[in-house]
């Protein structure tokens, strides 16, 4: 399959998981809605997905919505499968992603730069 269908596939399935998250389709009570979906990988056999969730809560808590995603790992699989309607619907794989807290990290580490830059400068004149 060609990576521009595997990366619109991926793309679909992560939309569709959102969507369930969301709209509270997934009665895990560790599954939150503060979750995050950040991308799906396909692979080229369309055997296996990989999830990539993260969120803005403490990583014990993604963690444990991570799981409560791959306890739900079938129910997601057969309801989106239907949706889809493609031959052979991938394995998913949910997987903690720590991207978006370190990237709003750094951000935040930089404005704090930034901030006492300006004032180290105020104080020379």
């Amino acid at each position: 399959m060609g990576e521009y269908r595997l990366d619109r596939l991926g793309e679909q399935i992560r939309e569709e998981i959102s969507k369930m998250i969301l709209g509270g389709r997934i009665k895990d009570p560790r599954v939150s809605t503060f979750l995050t979906v950040h991308r799906v990988d396909v692979s080229g056999d369309l055997g296996h997905a990989k999830v990539f969730v993260s969120s803005f809560m403490s990583p014990k808590e993604t963690r444990l919505g991570v799981a409560g995603l791959q306890r739900a790992a079938g129910f997601i699989q057969s309801t989106i499968g239907k949706k889809l309607r493609i031959r052979q619907f991938p394995h998913l794989t949910f997987v903690f992603d720590e991207s978006i807290r370190e990237g709003f990290e750094m951000v935040k580490k930089i404005n704090e730069l930034d901030i006492r830059q300006d004032s180290g400068e105020g104080t020379e004149e």
